[in-house]
């Protein structure tokens, strides 16, 4: 009998419950019960992942090739995370997009993962996209 790899797939993506900065599960106030607020993400066994770090592999070397270094300014960097992260989330569940003027979409997530006084929840994204047990099909939705 042999063993079937594909059984061990990974979902494409899975939801983040976010924490604040002292590591309180973040939650918004529904009608009758608390909703979690999250962030769903695309994971490393999607093609968007792939895409997404295609780019920052692209942008290194670019950057490489144009000044001859890989340094940085903290702005710089700070724009680049943003960008990869908002690459890779598929969207955002019980969040107020009026603090970030009514945005939506890859706009929403540029603004949150921009802002640095909130800088811990890209922190969170960030280490949540590189377990691959976060995807296991029994992770995909906590």
């Amino acid at each position: 009998m042999s063993f079937k790899l594909k059984s061990t797939a990974v979902a494409a993506t899975s939801v983040l419950h976010l924490k604040d900065s002292a590591e309180n599960l973040l939650f918004a106030d529904g009608a009758k019960m608390k909703q979690p607020v999250e962030v769903v993400v695309f994971g490393p066994g999607s093609k968007e992942f792939q895409q997404a770090q295609a780019k920052v592999n692209s942008r290194a070397v670019r950057r490489l090739q144009k000044k001859g270094k890989f340094e940085q300014s903290a702005d710089e960097k700070l724009a680049e995370q943003a960008d990869y992260l908002a690459d890779i989330t598929q969207g955002w569940n019980n969040i107020d997009a009026s603090e970030f003027d009514g945005k939506t979409g890859r706009a929403l997530s540029l603004a949150i993962y921009s802002d640095p006084s909130i800088g811990f929840i890209a922190d969170q994204v960030s280490e949540h996209v590189k377990d691959w047990a976060n995807f296991s099909p029994a992770s995909s939705t906590t």
